[in-house]
C-alpha cells in the first residue's frame, strides 16, 4: 500500500464522501491481504474488510498523525481479524488435526514446488496461536520492524519480542514433528 497523503485523511476527517471513497480505494486490497492472512477464509477476510472500513469510518476522527496512516489501519485490521478468528475457531466443529490434507497432484516444476512450501508454511502458521502468528505475519511476511508491530498492536516492544521468539521456537517444533 502506498503511503496516503495527510491532505486526503484530513479531508475524510472533514466529512468528505468522496474522499472516504478515494481512501477505500487506496487500502482495500491492503487491508483484505492482511485480514486473509489471518483468517484463511476469503469470505470472512471480506467481512471483516467492510468492519474495519466502517471502523475506519466511524474512528478516523481520532487519528491524530502521530503514526503513519498504514501503521494505524494495520492495527485495526489485525486486531479485528484476529478478533474474526478467535470467534471462527470457538465455533468449529472439526479440529485441525481432523483436516483432511490437500491432495497432491502430479504436476512438475517450480510453481508446484512454490505451492507445496505454501502451503506447508500455513499448516504451521495454523498452528500458531492468534498473538504469536500476528507478530510473525507483521515481521516475516509484511517486513515490519519491531517497533512498528509494537506501535501497531498496542504492545510493549519486549512482548513483541518474546511473540516471536515463542513462534519461532513453535514452528521449529513443529515442522520437525510434522517430517518425523
Amino acid at each position: 500500500m502506498k503511503d496516503i497523503p495527510f491532505e486526503l485523511i484530513e479531508k475524510v476527517q472533514a466529512g468528505d464522501q468522496a474522499a472516504f471513497e478515494e481512501l477505500y480505494r487506496a487500502c482495500s486490497s491492503f487491508v483484505y491481504t492482511v485480514t486473509l492472512r489471518i483468517t484463511r477464509n476469503e469470505q470472512d477476510a471480506q467481512e471483516v474488510t467492510q468492519d474495519i472500513f466502517l471502523k475506519v469510518y466511524h474512528s478516523i476522527k481520532r487519528f491524530e498523525f502521530r503514526s503513519a496512516f498504514k501503521t494505524w489501519l494495520y492495527r485495526i485490521a489485525v486486531n479485528s481479524a484476529i478478533s474474526k478468528y478467535r470467534a471462527m475457531k470457538r465455533h468449529l466443529s472439526v479440529s485441525p488435526e481432523q483436516e483432511v490434507d490437500i491432495p497432491q497432484e502430479a504436476v512438475q516444476g517450480e510453481a508446484l514446488e512454490a505451492q507445496e512450501r505454501k502451503v506447508y508454511f500455513e499448516k504451521l502458521i495454523e498452528k500458531l496461536n492468534p498473538d504469536q502468528k500476528a507478530c510473525l505475519l507483521l515481521r516475516e511476511v509484511e517486513g515490519f520492524s519491531y517497533e512498528d508491530i509494537a506501535r501497531t498492536l498496542g504492545i510493549p516492544i519486549n512482548t513483541v519480542r518474546s511473540r516471536l521468539k515463542r513462534a519461532r521456537e513453535a514452528l521449529l517444533e513443529i515442522g520437525s514433528a510434522i517430517k518425523t
